[in-house]
């Protein structure tokens, strides 16, 4: 590598990066956190260091959250540092500006992400030396090195990314204009009614509506089936009855063994009881493959599936053994593949692993030269930005129980993908009584091949059995032969698993084919946003969760609702995002100008805010419900119900609003005031000021709606009666006296006034989540927490920790500055804060 006067910087994306490019281009030694020699200085950022800023923190930007002031479309977009990484962005900036650095190196992530923390990075600092691109698709030395022979120009770079820059600003556009839109929109009436609209995150929430809209709408139907048991020479074995003649028709719940009819079942009974049967089968040889390596949103789904983690709690542990315990490859991916350089480098990791039966299919592996080139695997068009999740070969130590589970579902999916397939004995088994067939079906293992990794011996799916033996031309006696009665069920709610699956598989809903296959690489949004952007639905309020499963919240259902009546549904469909993938990957080839792209989403933008702002008098049609309650003011039964509100169908003019104080009361809610004349405390609620309260939902004598604001039961100074109030925790954190209780509003120590733990259910405009209190009941301090709001309307992350019988805020680590190294503030009183100023929803 010819060397040039002064010297080249290299930035990376990440530390574990710089360290690996370090190593192979000359074993360059580390200064603290650079890496330099006499050619090469070689730092890191970690992802974005800076952002989009808000319409309000621009200098010719201003307005209120009115149709007057909408559409934001600025001239130029400005950026503003990430706060918590502004001490990265500063040691860049002092590396940049020195005098001996004559050109920068790119060698962020070789992708549109990449090439943006890149180009935001140079236009903050506003340097103008000359860059260059390092592209490599593996981070083993040979392709280091070899990236490091064919540097990239910046003009050859252009293209990527004006790509990158047009999808942040886009988003930006869209959603910032769409969320003040329908924000105006909706408070119309009055109050502010804070609604949330995103590229991505709209579409994810409208699938999830489709399905609760199917789930409501839904009326079950009886079905039967017969179920005979049948004894041979050998044993007994269990058979159902199905139509030899079934076929798929448009009844969806339609299968070849259900009997529609009781009185036809009852007579297949009578005809069948008795009377032995003749007994065919089918024999043959099935193969099951190993299932493909990880990529983080298959992690994320079996995670849920297996252990019921949520999607982002499975990134914070995959994000911990990667950067705190190095055990396992960078997790933000969305490829399930290696590098086609990657064989020596999967023997060597093989070899490391050490722990348990591991250690033993490993060496298994190793002894029977199963790595070998196998595109199944092995295969650079499959690499996107970063391979597959593997293990490094690091030894894991000091895992904590998920922790553990995690990485050893990958050890175990990395050893068993270099297995042979498992191979099974399929029998299908068809006994005939009177004419009438029943099917039996058994599975028998031959070959564990990779089930032997997860010391299975056979995988039983639906209703296989180990069949018992029948000879040549025996026949079975009919043992007993009964109905089994059933309904129909509606399609089941999504979990974060089943979520995950329909984002990555969105583009399968677009009928344009090119708009398909321009998604058929991403989905709705990427593995490494999709975590969040489900957080972001539960933490704007559009979904709930209950269990594992994820229920449209009302607010969620009228969004939807309000977009698809004012003729804005493009924003809920993946369509829009699948336009702007296949216009954007042409862009990348240099065949669509950049100007054209942000000129069309200009034009959508305004097309949005004019739709909103010119739609008549607010009357939106949708996919409505009445609810079949009895009116408590006329008597008469079922309440009309329309975009804003519950009408008595019984003429006598009892109106209940969905939203008060901007907040939409749910279907059963509204159920139990009218049925109870009172619901709640409720929370959620917002005052005028923009501060959160809570409070129960009345209809007074006059069958007005409004609140009742009584001393609520879990303020200073009230009594409680703790016998009635719910306990989540039996042991107090402080005092180890008294039990936590759910005190309405508040969680609340049995042992008060003696101990003053008391907590309140919302902080800093965000309602905590259950399993957050428990865990810092139970370990003293909860994960990070992203969606606090600060009193000036600034979104912040923090830990909560309960400190001197308190719960206060603990900050993540900042950079150390040059001047207090490590410096950090205490943990802060927890408080609450002013309204939000969301920032631009993916």
């Amino acid at each position: 590598m010819p060397k040039s006067a002064g010297k080249r910087l290299i930035i990376a994306e990440k530390a574990t990066a710089a360290k690996d490019i370090a190593g192979a281009i000359g074993k360059i030694p580390k200064n603290e956190d650079v890496f330099e020699n006499d050619e090469f200085v070689i730092s890191y950022a970690v992802g974005h260091l800076v952002e989009l800023c808000l319409p309000g923190e621009m200098d010719k930007v201003r307005g209120k959250w009115s149709f007057a002031s909408l559409p934001v479309i600025p001239e130029r977009f400005e950026l503003k540092v990430i706060e918590k990484n502004a001490g990265r962005l500063n040691a860049l900036r002092r590396l940049i500006r020195r005098s001996d650095v004559v050109e920068i190196i790119n060698a962020c992530d070789a992708g549109r992400e990449g090439e943006l923390i890149f180009h935001n990075i140079m236009r903050i600092t506003g340097t103008q030396k000359p860059t260059r691109r390092l592209w490599m698709q593996s981070m083993t030395p040979e392709a280091i090195r070899q990236g490091f022979a064919a540097l990239r120009s910046a003009a050859e770079m252009v293209p990527l990314a004006e790509a990158a820059v047009c999808r942040s600003e886009s988003d930006w556009l869209v959603g910032i204009n769409s969320t003040r839109a329908m924000t105006a929109f909706n408070s119309r009436g009055g109050g502010f009614q804070l609604t949330p609209v995103g590229r991505v995150q709209t579409p994810t929430l409208a699938i999830l509506a489709a399905r609760e809209l199917q789930i409501r709408d839904f009326k079950p139907r009886d079905y039967f089936e017969v179920h005979a048991e049948f004894g041979v020479a050998s044993g007994s074995y269990q058979g159902r009855w199905f139509d030899e003649n079934f076929q798929k028709s448009a009844d969806e719940n339609a299968r070849a063994e259900r009997i529609w009819d009781r009185e036809a079942a009852e007579a297949l009974v009578q005809k069948c009881a008795g009377h032995p049967g003749q007994v065919s089968e089918e024999k043959k040889p099935t193969t099951q493959i190993a299932p493909q390596l990880y990529d983080l949103t298959s992690l994320q789904r079996e995670a849920n599936g297996r252990f019921g983690l949520p999607a982002s709690r499975t990134l914070k542990i995959a994000q911990s053994l990667y950067e705190k315990h190095k055990v396992l490859t960078y997790p933000r991916t969305d490829s399930r593949h290696l590098p086609e350089d990657y064989p020596s480098t999967v023997k060597a990791t093989l070899g490391k692993l050490q722990e348990g039966d591991l250690a033993t299919h490993a060496a298994h592996v190793l002894k029977n030269g199963w790595v070998r080139p196998n595109r199944r695997i092995f295969n650079n068009a499959k690499v996107t930005d970063h391979f597959a999740i593997i293990p490094t070969g690091v030894s894991p130590k000091n895992l904590d129980d998920f922790e553990m589970r995690v990485f050893d579902m990958v050890a175990r999916r990395f050893v068993a993908a270099f297995f042979p397939e498992a191979r099974f004995e399929v029998t299908t088994r068809i006994t005939r009584v009177c004419g009438e067939p029943f099917r039996s079906d058994g599975k028998v293992i031959t070959d564990p091949g990779w089930l032997a990794v997860y010391g299975k011996s056979a995988p039983v799916s639906g209703d296989t059995q180990t069949l018992c033996a029948v000879q040549p031309g025996e026949s079975a006696s009919t043992e007993s032969i009964e109905i089994k009665e059933n309904q129909t069920r509606p399609p089941a709610r999504y979990n974060e698993g089943t979520l995950l699956t329909a984002m990555e598989t969105a583009g399968k809903l677009v009928d344009d084919e090119d708009l398909r296959e321009a998604m058929s690489a991403r989905g709705l949004g990427t593995p490494a946003t999709r975590a969040r952007i489900i957080d972001g639905l539960l933490g704007d309020g559009y979904l709930l969760r209950q269990g594992r499963d994820l229920i449209v919240a009302q607010k969620g259902l009228s969004l939807i609702s309000l977009l698809r009546g004012i003729g804005a549904e493009l924003l809920t469909s993946p369509e829009m995002t699948g336009e702007w993938e296949h216009k954007l990957k042409r862009m990348e080839a240099g065949e669509f100008p950049r100007g054209q792209f942000m000129e069309q989403i200009q034009s959508l933008t305004r097309d949005i805010v004019d739709k909103a702002k010119n739609f008549g008098d607010g009357s939106v049609e949708g996919q409505f419900m009445d609810l079949e309650v009895k009116c408590p003011k006329c008597g008469s039964v079922g309440f009309k119900e329309s975009y804003k509100a519950y009408e008595c169908r019984g003429g006598c003019g009892l109106l209940i609003w969905k939203n008060m104080a901007g907040r939409e009361l749910e279907r059963e809610e509204v159920t139990a005031l009218l049925t109870e004349k009172r619901v709640g405390p409720l929370e959620g609620f917002r005052s005028k000021l923009g501060r959160p309260f809570a409070a129960p939902v009345i209809l007074d004598e006059e069958f007005k709606q409004k609140f009742d604001f009584g001393e609520p039961k879990d303020t200073p100074g009230a009594q409680l009666d703790f016998s009635t109030l719910p306990v989540i925790a039996e042991k107090c954190p402080v005092c180890a006296q008294g039990a936590i209780h759910d005190a309405g509003t508040a969680y609340v120590c049995s042992n008060t006034p003696a101990c003053k733990f008391r907590m309140g259910k919302s902080l800093c405009q965000y309602e905590v989540p259950h399993e957050q209190v428990l865990k810092l009941i139970e370990t003293g301090k909860t994960d990070l927490i992203t969606r606090f709001i600060s009193k000036k309307g600034r979104p912040f992350s923090a830990f909560l920790k309960i400190e001197d019988g308190r719960v206060g805020f603990e900050f993540e680590p900042r950079e150390a500055s040059s001047s207090k190294p490590g410096a950090r503030k205490s943990p802060a009183k927890a408080g609450s804060g002013w309204r939000r100023k969301p920032a631009a929803k993916e």
